[in-house]
This record gives C-alpha cells, sequence and structure tokens, in this order.
C-alpha cells in the first residue's frame, strides 16, 4: 500500500462520535471518584473484614482491586488526547506536498496513546495510597513506559521513512537499491530497539556500562566469526551505492558474459548464455573488472573486408567508396567516426578495415543492422567486379636438375 492510500484510508480525521469515550471517561471518573475520595468515610465501613486487612505492599486489597479501574480511565484519557492530538496535527501537515508526514501520524497512534496515557496515571496515583517502595515503583514503570513509548514510535516512524524512501524519486533511478533499502531500515530499527533496551535498563538501575563493554566484546568475536558475511554485506552497499549495475543488465565480468538477475544481501546471480546460472559473493564482485553492455549509447561494427589479389586499384577504390557510402546511407548510423580504410597487404588478400557506430542500445536491433549492411558489401564488391579473399597457401615444388644417362 503507498503511503497516500494509506494516509488517506486510516487518517483519524473523520467525523468521530465523541459522546461515546467522553462519556465512558466521565462515568469511570465519577465512579472512581465516588470510591476513592472519601472511600475511607462511608466505603470502608460496608467493606467484608477480608478486603480491610493488610495485604501486598501493606495495602488493603480494596485498593488494589481500584488498579484496573485506574487504568481504565486512564486508557480512555489516553486514546482521547491521541486522537486530538493526531487530529490537530494532520490539519497542519496536510498543508505540505509531503504524504510521508501524515503516514507518520497514522504510525504512531499506538504510541502515541501510550504516551497520553502515562500522564493520568500518574495523576490517579494517590487514589491507591501508595507509598515508599510500591510508589517509587510506579513511578519508575511509568518513566520505563514513556521511553517505550519513545522508541516505539521511532520504530514505526522509520518503517514510513524506510517506504518512503523506496517511492522517491531516487530510489527509482536507482533501482539496484530496492534491495538495500529495506535492509538499512531493518538495520535502523534494530539500533532503535537496542538503544531502547539499553535505556529500559539504565532506568531500572541495570549497571549498563559494564552490560555494553560485555555487547563490544561480543560483537567483536561474532564480527571476526561473520567475516566473509560481513564484507559480502558491505559489498552488496557497495553495488548498490555506487550503480556499476542494475538487475537486468547484460554484463561482461571477468571471463563471461551474463544478464544479472538477481543482486541479493550476499550474492548476486549471472544468467550466462548458455541458460547456466552463476553466483559470485558481492565482497568478491566489488573487486572485480566489470563491464556493463546495457549503458551503452551506441553500438560499434568492426570488421576487415578482405579482396582477392587479383583486385586493380580502379576497383578498389571504387569498394573503398562503396562500403563507406553503405554506411553513411543507413538512418541509425553515427555520423562523426566512420573509417573505411584500406589497411594492409596481407598474406592472402588485400585488408580494408571498416569501423563504424550505430545509434542503438538493442542487440537485436544491431544485428538486423549488421546483417543489412554486410548484405549490401556484398552487393558492392560483386558490382566492383572483385571477390572476397579466403585464406590460402600457395606452395612451390623445386625439383632436383635430371642426371644425364649413361
Amino acid at each position: 500500500m503507498s503511503l497516500d492510500s494509506q494516509s488517506q484510508t486510516s487518517l483519524p480525521t473523520r467525523r468521530l462520535s465523541w459522546a461515546v469515550p467522553v462519556g465512558c471517561v466521565i462515568v469511570a471518573a465519577t465512579g472512581l471518584g465516588a470510591m476513592g475520595l472519601g472511600a475511607d468515610d462511608w466505603l470502608q465501613p460496608r467493606l467484608p473484614v477480608q478486603l480491610l486487612r493488610p495485604g501486598p505492599w501493606g495495602l488493603p486489597p480494596w485498593r488494589l482491586l481500584l488498579l484496573p479501574l485506574v487504568l481504565a480511565v486512564a486508557w480512555s484519557l489516553g486514546y482521547l488526547l491521541s486522537r486530538l492530538t493526531r487530529g490537530i496535527l494532520i490539519r497542519l501537515v496536510r498543508q505540505t506536498s509531503t504524504p510521508w508526514d501524515e503516514a507518520i501520524l497514522v504510525r504512531i497512534g499506538a504510541p502515541l496513546t501510550l504516551a497520553w496515557m502515562l500522564f493520568p496515571t500518574l495523576l490517579l496515583l494517590p487514589w491507591l495510597g501508595l507509598t515508599g517502595s510500591p510508589e517509587r515503583l510506579a513511578r519508575r514503570l511509568s518513566a520505563a513506559g514513556l521511553l517505550v513509548a519513545l522508541f516505539w514510535g521511532l520504530a514505526r516512524a522509520m518503517d514510513v521513512g524506510g517506504q518512503a524512501l523506496t517511492q522517491s524519486s531516487w530510489a527509482k533511478a536507482h533501482p539496484a537499491t530496492h534491495a538495500l533499502l529495506p535492509l538499512a531500515a531493518r538495520v535502523a530499527k534494530v539500533a532503535i530497539v537496542a538503544f531502547g533496551a539499553v535505556a529500559l535498563l539504565s532506568e531500572f538501575g541495570y549497571p549498563v556500562t559494564s552490560l555494553v563493554a560485555g555487547l563490544g566484546i561480543g560483537g567483536l568475536a561474532v564480527a571476526l566469526a561473520a567475516q566473509k558475511t560481513v564484507e559480502n554485506l558491505f559489498g552488496a552497499f557497495s553495488i548498490g551505492a555506487d550503480q556499476p549495475f542494475r538487475e537486468g543488465d547484460f554484463v561482461r565480468i571477468e571471463d563471461f558474459v551474463g544478464t544479472i538477475e538477481v543482486i541479493g544481501l550476499r550474492s548476486t546471480k549471472i544468467r550466462t548464455l548458455d541458460r547456466t546460472l552463476i553466483t559470485i559473493p558481492n565482497g568478491k564482485l566489488a573487486e572485480m573488472r566489470l563491464e556493463s553492455y546495457s549503458v551503452r549509447d551506441r553500438m560499434r561494427l568492426a570488421c576487415n573486408v578482405g579482396l582477392v589479389y587479383s583486385t586493380s586499384t580502379v576497383q578498389l577504390r571504387v569498394v573503398l567508396a562503396g562500403l563507406e557510402r553503405v554506411l553513411r546511407e543507413h538512418p541509425k548510423i553515427w555520423p562523426d567516426a566512420v573509417v573505411v580504410r584500406f589497411k594492409e597487404l596481407g598474406d592472402s588478400a588485400l585488408t580494408i578495415e571498416v569501423m563504424a557506430w550505430f545509434q542503438t542500445a538493442d542487440w537485436s536491433e544491431f544485428q538486423l543492422i549488421r546483417q543489412e549492411i554486410l548484405l549490401q558489401f556484398m552487393e558492392v564488391v560483386s558490382n566492383a567486379g572483385s571477390s572476397f579473399a579466403f585464406p590460402s597457401r600457395s606452395v612451390y615444388l623445386v625439383g632436383e636438375p635430371a642426371k644425364p644417362v649413361g
């Protein structure tokens, strides 16, 4: 689903029926106030003795029974404030031309609800009568919840950012990055989760310094053990950034040619002319000599035309003019460089060098052009009264003079 459709179908800007959530909040708050405020005066005399005895953390059970109601009221307020906040922000970001900001607001709905839920929770905690260690634990859990909401929202925003980058004009101009951008987004999300875990451990008082040092040593050991994997991974990033070729390109790599089928995270697969599949690790591929035929703006025709030695100079000049005329009259010729020259007196032929470029990048079209040009070359040579030479060798046998008889 694109960012535009996602933001249009999920934005919380439709007309809401505020009566239901507001009524629930008011009823819950009224009930909680009736039970919490002044509860010692009118509620305790009516409760069973079992609910009045000290329980966990020194609190009577009837106060602990208020906890689900406190959480329900806090969640209702958090949901309501989250919808209000996103509605206001969406009206503001609609003035921008980018759709990703609206998509981010849609994705962070749950983390924003969690964040807003924690503020009324802190305000309602005194109704539970918590003191000492339980109160400190509750406030620490609330602070941890804010950290979870923060890093949760960052992770979801990273998803939208990766999707927006994939749909950007830069990504469309670099198709090979389509496989790398999701990987980069996943790596960024892992980093966000790691930072969030460290922040939570620090909030609960764990020694983060020793933990980070241990993770660093463990990461170094894993990096040494997975050296080739890391090398291939960075090779994939290098190929995606440098863009030596793309999927579907016809390339020459070292001593073989083929079509790039898949540019993966570990290796690249090339389909050869024999229809075999060659897999090369990206780490090695980044160091190889690469030649891409798909980026050519024109194709070269290069050949030698050999005439028999019985060809006269007049016939040779006619052939030279005729070959050049055939090339220059072709509609696809690149006229800046057309070479038709008498090259050498070969072992068995008079060699004419022909070199020209045609303005096409389609190999099939070039094959048809080359075929038509060579057929016209044959007509030129035939009309000039000459013929093509073929490799030959003359052998002269010299015998000894006959001896006189007698």
